[in-house]
């Protein structure tokens, strides 16, 4: 089935005149605005509390009085003026910062407590601003593109530019996490040995950050947060677990789980943290093995592509001359 066919004819004959008499762009604004306004209604249903989910996280009932919270300052920055503005015309930008999302973009590195702001504000200018871009440029690019193709490219474009800020940060988390990932054998070392030398474990976390600064600044930046919430009044095991939330390693959790056991069953902590510092130097150790033994297999591609081609022309290329000059005028 064809367009006309699916369309119908009444309906081509209604909208022939139109797209014959320049209204191509003001029919294709009505449908980029149709568009945006359905993204956005969705993605405030998604992002509704369920009332139910609300009374809950917050401790209240329906015939329960809502206190009036204890008044804060705020800053009075460009942010915070957009953010409310927003959130006047209906869009739900404060659940985003108690959500998954801000978390995600700690650990992406983002440590703002604006960052979930800022990250929504930008998923939405670029939801209108790169389908808007790329319709503006259609004129001037590709003159002769039919109005289909400028549809579906342009709600591509709009789809795209609403993922690539989620992908992004999924890729800065996993660099972070390989990072993470090749301090924490050495940090756990040196933890060992604080605590074989009479340290007490939270002084121990306060050394161990100081120690491996330089060689691994995000791990000892995770650890010196350990050490401030310990000091701010936070029980270890609130920090701990806050760290390996922060992190976000399967290795860091099993840390933490270790931890909290030993406390809690009364055995030895340097004990416990020797065979599983060892753990992690093995697995280290196995890691850098199956790089090592993957590397022949990723070099065949540039050898097959580069190298051979050039190694096969410079054993062959005299062959090849001598052939030319002697063999071929006898033949001839």
């Amino acid at each position: 089935m064809n367009f006309e066919q699916l369309l119908g004819p009444d309906f081509l004959d209604v909208i022939q005149p139109l797209l014959e008499g320049g209204s191509l762009y003001v029919i294709l604004g009505l449908v980029f605005i149709a568009i945006v306004i359905a993204v956005l209604a969705v993605s405030s249903l998604v992002g509704s509390r369920d009332p139910v989910e609300h009374r809950l996280a917050t401790g209240t009932t329906e015939n329960d009085v809502v206190a009036p919270e204890v008044r804060r300052d705020k800053e009075n920055s460009l942010w915070n003026n957009l953010v409310s503005t927003l959130e006047k015309h209906g869009f739900p930008i404060d659940q985003t910062r108690e959500s998954s999302l801000r978390l995600r973009l700690y650990q992406a590195g983002f440590t703002n407590p604006s960052a979930a702001v800022v990250h929504y504000v930008v998923r939405v200018i670029l939801a209108l601003g790169a389908p808007l871009a790329f319709l503006l440029m259609v004129p001037q690019f590709w003159p002769d593109m039919s109005a289909q193709k400028i549809m579906l490219y342009t709600v591509f474009v709009a789809v795209a530019a609403i993922y690539i800020p989620r992908i992004w940060v999924s890729m800065r988390i996993d660099a972070r996490k390989r990072t993470y990932l090749e301090g924490f054998p050495d940090a756990l070392d040196m933890l060992v040995v604080c605590v074989e030398a009479g340290l007490s474990l939270d002084s121990a976390f306060t050394r161990v950050g100081e120690k491996i600064a330089r060689a691994h600044p995000l791990m000892a930046e995770e650890i010196a947060m350990v050490s401030l919430e310990l000091r701010a009044g936070k029980t270890r095991v609130d920090a701990l677990r806050n760290m390996s939330r922060r992190i976000g390693l399967d290795e860091v959790n099993s840390f933490v789980s270790l931890l909290i056991q030993s406390d809690q069953l009364g055995t030895s902590v340097a004990q416990s943290l020797r065979v599983y510092a060892e753990e992690m130097r093995i697995k280290r150790m196995l890691r850098a093995e199956e790089m090592a033994h993957k590397l022949p297999v990723k070099l065949v591609v540039p050898l097959v592509t580069c190298i051979l081609p050039a190694m096969i022309c410079a054993v062959l290329l005299p062959a090849m001359i001598r052939i030319i000059r002697d063999v071929l005028p006898h033949l001839g």
